[in-house]
């Protein structure tokens, strides 16, 4: 057991206890090698469930949505999710005063695809090890360069340490590098409009709408989507070129000022899209155009989402 771990099951003991929480978001052991699961814990025994490394795929700040209101939440926090709950805490999706953040630096989340790309699918066991993940197939024991071995938006992570927690267990790790954060921004903006376009299609078309990425997407809460709206009809509900570019695009502006670029949709799509680059690209633009970055403050909206009356560019009479 890491030492994390340790003081994440101590710390969700004490506050199930002292009855500051009535649930405790984390996650525990999978029933697949290379994948934790989200738990959600009760009662103090259950505190020894709890695991953190770098197998924890999921965005734990998007069951705050799917919890009721005033229910009391203590919630494992790294740096992405701390800045979704402070965006979800604007949006008044849930009252920070109900919430208790157990923030954690993060080192990254390992992506299972590129073990498995390596392995096959025969994965009995992974472990981490300092700098190395290991992992157990039928064929043997293979060793990983953690590094090597990230999750994309682990790897342009800007923000690994958590803002706004109650408590933060572990050391703060540096800050990313701009420039490489928005590398893949500039590279793709760099690219003539017919590669652009081609790029998008090529990634669009191999969709199959099933929609998991709005399921693991934090900021993805509505009650009804508007794929899934029928008067007006917004897009086209079958899987057609036009309609699926339609949902990427407009998916990707509904995110605009608000995604924290955890990459939850990307480790959630089946066919293993690329998607994040759309509204990077847009969360570039906010930085450039408006200074905004998502979770820096605890109070400022959102530049599209923001209006005031007094507003002295004002296009809406």
């Amino acid at each position: 057991m890491n030492q994390l771990t340790f003081a994440i099951r101590q710390e969700a003991a004490r506050i199930l206890e002292e009855n500051v929480v009535d649930v405790v978001i984390g996650f525990e052991v999978g029933t697949l090698p290379l994948k934790a699961q989200p738990a959600f814990i009760t009662r103090k025994e259950e505190a020894e469930k709890l695991v953190y490394n770098g197998f924890c795929q999921n965005n734990l700040a998007a069951y705050l949505t799917r919890r009721p209101k005033e229910e009391r939440i203590g919630i494992i926090c790294r740096g992405c999710e701390s800045r979704a709950v402070r965006a979800l805490v604007i949006e008044h999706q849930h009252d920070r005063d109900k919430l208790y953040l157990i923030g954690v630096p993060c080192t990254g989340i390992i992506d299972w695809r590129k073990i498995e790309r390596e392995v096959g699918e025969n994965t009995l066991q992974a472990v981490e090890e300092g700098d190395e993940v290991i992992v157990t197939t039928r064929d043997g024991e293979h060793r990983f360069q953690r590094v090597d071995v990230l999750h994309d938006s682990c790897k342009r992570c800007l923000h690994p340490n958590p803002v706004g927690a109650d408590i933060v267990l572990g050391d703060p790790l540096p800050e990313g590098d701009p420039e490489r954060a928005w590398a893949p921004v500039l590279e793709f903006e760099a690219l003539p409009p017919e590669e652009r376009y081609a790029y998008f299609v090529q990634e669009a078309e191999r969709c199959i709408r099933c929609y998991a990425c709005r399921e693991a997407c934090p900021m993805c809460y509505c009650t009804e989507c508007f794929v899934d709206h029928t008067t007006p009809r917004w897009a086209e509900s079958m899987i057609t070129p036009s309609g699926t570019q339609a949902w990427h695009i407009i998916r990707a502006f509904h995110q605009t000022g608000r995604c924290v670029s955890c990459g939850a949709c990307e480790r959630a799509c089946p066919m293993d899209i690329k998607m994040t680059y759309l509204v990077d690209k847009l969360s570039y633009d906010m930085v450039q155009q408006y200074g905004f970055e998502v979770g820096a403050s605890d109070e400022e909206q959102p530049p599209f989402a923001a209006f005031t009356l007094d507003d002295r560019n004002r296009f809406v009479r």
